[in-house]
Formats: structure tokens, sequence, C-alpha cells
């Protein structure tokens, strides 16, 4: 692939991004791919300092200056190691959640199209087409949700004619519903020129079946393309955090054998003599415990004690 096609890609990707964000009712959502992004930082910073640490191990003078961080820098590396896999496995988990925040953000983005003059939702519109132009889908659910909104506006209605009056006044809300489409539901690789207009009535178009024929329109829906995008990104980008998790697990497992042989050395006359490391001094449950406990008993101590009750008038001395 050339750099040119590679670099049109990612801009695409991030218009994608951008705009389908605009949709999602649910902001706490991205929280998520937020916590990807801050732990992807944090791994750079973890595997750098581990290459220092392994560089320096080669000089038995210079590793000792690292002994007095070696546990702090384990302890963070667990950590966000740790956030990684969860990060990953919350990215399918709340593939519900995302489906339900974009069934109600595209909801309010169709509901809100007809508002260009509005401040705050003039870019509703826009949004809206590209969206629809860009995955090839039409409406929420399907191409019959815009039949149930009024997404053109009353500016460009000429209330002076009878079938505009007709439709305003027997609907129950006074809004101008048509079975029509916005033309970013047009499909362009359809023989036929786009029927946006009369969309079930036969008689309005010359041998046309509306129930029968394939329509020249998108017929699914937006939310529905959406999911489906973002589940196959979380695949591939799944793939590579686990593959980087895999790899963070292996250089600390490394870094903390080289740890454990290097104290081994300290002191001996002889700093070439074969040691051998290990990764955990104590049992598991006791490392645990040895990294636990003093952040428990900080708390602890910052706890206040809850007053002494006082003794109940006329109680027996």
């Amino acid at each position: 692939m050339k750099l040119s096609e590679l670099l049109i890609g990612l801009l695409q990707s991030q218009w994608i991004i951008k705009f389908t964000l605009i949709v999602m009712d649910n902001t706490d959502i991205h929280c998520v791919p937020n916590t990807l992004m801050i732990v992807g930082l944090a791994s750079m910073g973890i595997n750098y300092f581990a290459s220092r640490i392994c560089q320096d191990a080669l000089d038995p003078g210079r590793f000792p200056r690292w002994k007095t961080y070696l546990k702090s820098f384990f302890g963070c590396s667990v950590f966000f190691s740790t956030l990684m896999l969860l990060s990953v496995i919350l990215s399918y988990a709340m593939k519900g959640s995302l489906e339900s925040s974009l069934k109600i953000g595209l909801k309010n983005g169709i509901r809100f199209y007809k508002d260009t003059d509005t401040p705050g939702r003039c870019f509703q519109k826009q949004t809206i087409d590209r969206l629809q132009m860009e995955f090839q889908c039409c409406g929420n659910s399907n191409y019959k949700d815009w039949f149930e909104v009024q997404w053109i506006s009353n500016r460009y209605l000429d209330f002076s004619s009878k079938e505009v009056k007709d439709r305003i006044k027997s609907n129950v809300d006074g809004r101008y519903l048509i079975d029509g489409l916005p033309f970013s539901c047009c499909n362009p690789s359809s023989p036929r020129p786009c029927i946006q207009y009369r969309i079930t009535n036969n008689t309005a178009h010359y041998n046309y079946e509306h129930q029968t024929e394939e329509l020249n329109i998108f017929i699914h829906g937006c939310r529905e393309a959406l999911v489906n995008y973002y589940m196959g990104l979380m695949n591939t980008i799944g793939a590579v955090v686990l593959s980087v998790f895999l790899i963070q697990c292996s250089v600390l497992a490394s870094v903390r054998l080289l740890q454990t042989s290097m104290e081994a050395v300290a002191g001996q006359e002889n700093v070439e003599i074969d040691t051998e490391g290990y990764l955990l001094e104590k049992g598991v449950k006791e490392t645990f415990m040895e990294y636990v406990d003093p952040v428990l008993k900080l708390l602890l101590l910052n706890q206040v004690a809850p007053p002494e009750a006082k003794p109940e008038a006329g109680a027996a001395s």
C-alpha cells in the first residue's frame, strides 16, 4: 500500500470516529477508547524504562541505581498491563451500550435534521447526510424512520399549497410527513434514477413496485452499520492489544529475572559468576499482600474514628 493511501485511510477513520461520536447519546462509552489510549502511552513508557534497565544491567556499576525504583516500576507495570486487558474485555462487553447509545443519538439526529437555523443543531443535517453516504445506510433502523419525522424545514414548504395544508392538518402534531427520504439515502450504484419521494406510491412512478422491486436507496439502518464498523475495528485493535499485552508480560518477566539475578551478584568480588533469578521470592498470596498492605494501612490511617457513644442518663454506676 502506498503512503498516500495509508494517510487517506487514517484521515478517513478519524473523520468517521469524529462524526459518529456526535450521534452517540451516552458519553460514558468514550471512557473505554480513552483508557486504551492512556494505557498505550503508559506501555510505551514501561517498555522504554525496561530497555534502559536491561542496558544498564550489562554494567554492574550502573545497575544499582535502579534498585530503589524497581519495586514501584513493577507495581505500575502490572497495574497498567491489567488495565490494558480489562479495557479490551470491556470494549466487547459494551456492545449493547454502544447500540442503545447510537439508537438514541441517531433518533435525535434525524429528529433535528431540519433545524439548520437553530444554534446547536445546525450541524445535524451535514452529519447525518455524510454518515448515510459514507456507511451506505438510511435512517436509524431502516429507511422508514424518515416517514415518521418532518425532515423538511418549514422555510422550504409552500403553505399556500393545498397538499401541504392537508398533510399538516392530517397530523395531530401539525408536522409535514411524507413517504420521502433525503438525497443521502440514494444508492449511486443503482441503474435507475433515485426515487426518494412517494416511495410507497406505485402509481407515482412508471414500472415500479414498492413491495417487490429492489429499491434504489440504501435499505439497511445506520445503527447496524455503525455497530458493525466499530466491532470490526475492535476485532483488529483487540488482536493488536492482546499481542502487545503478551509481549509486555514477557518483557516484565525478563526484567524481573534480570533484577533478582543481579541482586545475587551484589557484594560479590567476582561479578561474572553465574546466578539464578526468580519471579516471586514468596508465594503469590504473600507477594500480593506485600504490595496491598501498605495501601490498606494508608487508607486506614486516613479514616476518621467514629465518636464514642455517650453513656445514657441515669445508668447504674
